[in-house]
């Protein structure tokens, strides 16, 4: 089984989900997503799989969010998406991809239902 962690090394939840994951034996890839986001079809691929939309998987109390008036209700799913991948900061984390299933990890024992 292959695991991948969207992790933040600055965020508890995303190391808590980590050491969750290796507690159980589990050694996932680890893409620290603000060094390296996905792209646009990754990301469309990751909310598919957690059944979500774009603002759904959004830091909205990030400045960027307010910045680029991504509230707006007439934004396109794919400028959300751009607007993800050109600032990852945005994406809510962290999230976890197994089984070809995905979930975030907050709390971080909710990856544990995709393992």
């Amino acid at each position: 089984m292959t695991v991948t962690i969207y992790h933040n090394p600055r965020c508890s939840k995303s190391r808590q989900t980590l050491a969750l994951l290796e507690a159980k034996g589990i050694e996932p890839k680890v893409v620290e997503y603000l060094k390296a986001p996905p792209s646009a079809t990754e990301l469309d691929a990751i909310l598919a799989k957690l059944g979500k939309e774009p603002r759904e998987l959004m830091r909205k109390k990030e400045p960027p969010y307010a910045a680029l008036d991504l509230a707006d209700a007439s934004k396109s799913r794919a400028a959300l998406i751009k607007a993800m991948v050109e600032n990852p900061v945005l994406i809510e984390r962290p999230i976890v991809l197994a089984n070809d299933k995905a979930a975030i990890g907050r709390p971080p024992e909710d990856v544990l239902a995709i393992l």
